[in-house]
């Protein structure tokens, strides 16, 4: 009989061990569904900071920004020093490549230092854009403010450069502040500089 009793006690002891370890991993169950819940919650966030005003610095934020746009993201690009120049609507029409300093180009630091070299760098590479049925830099700049993106503009780079914020295009968010896009980046699930 006492066979049969430590016999009958471990099985007892075992359906509830088990009927523990179901309540257990239950609990975890739900306890993960909450957080998967917590991270789910809302799109995600990209914050941008683009500095550089030339032709070859401005698609990077711009497509980015769009992409991320497209997929539903939240997403904020802080332009400051030559970066407004992008969303200046006549200056982002007339960007430059520059030929000097940059490894990419064909051609030696020398040749590319010649006067009117920028000029013919960023001629071949506005051809290079239209023949490829690129986007220009105000399609993609029309494009993202249509899909939410919020361009912001340094005020105190504006002030700087003696930026007119009435020369910006429509949709433009003037007089931000560097403590704003630190929020703004804080915020962020992905944060680039540009």
């Amino acid at each position: 009989m006492s066979t049969e009793t430590n016999a009958g006690d471990a099985a007892d002891v075992d359906k509830l061990s088990r009927a523990e370890l179901q309540r257990q991993v239950e609990e975890l169950q739900d306890e993960l569904a909450d957080v998967k819940v917590q991270l789910d919650d809302g799109p995600k966030k990209m914050s941008i900071i683009a500095t550089k005003g030339t032709l070859d610095m401005a698609y990077p934020p711009l497509i980015l920004a769009s992409t991320a746009a497209a997929f539903g993201w939240d997403v904020t690009v802080f332009h400051t020093f030559w970066g407004l120049d992008i969303l200046h609507e006549e200056q982002s029409k007339n960007l430059k490549l520059s030929a000097v300093g940059n490894p990419n180009m064909p051609v030696p630091n020398a040749i590319a230092a010649l006067p009117g070299m920028d000029s013919v760098a960023t001629k071949m590479m506005n051809k290079k854009i239209a023949d490829n049925d690129t986007a220009t830099i105000e399609e993609l700049i029309d494009t993202s403010l249509d899909m939410g993106v919020d361009f912001l503009a340094c005020q105190m780079t504006a002030n700087l450069m003696d930026y007119d914020e009435d020369a910006f295009y429509e949709g433009v968010t003037t007089g931000v502040g560097a403590a704003t896009a630190l929020q703004d980046m804080a915020d962020a699930d992905i944060q680039l500089m540009i």
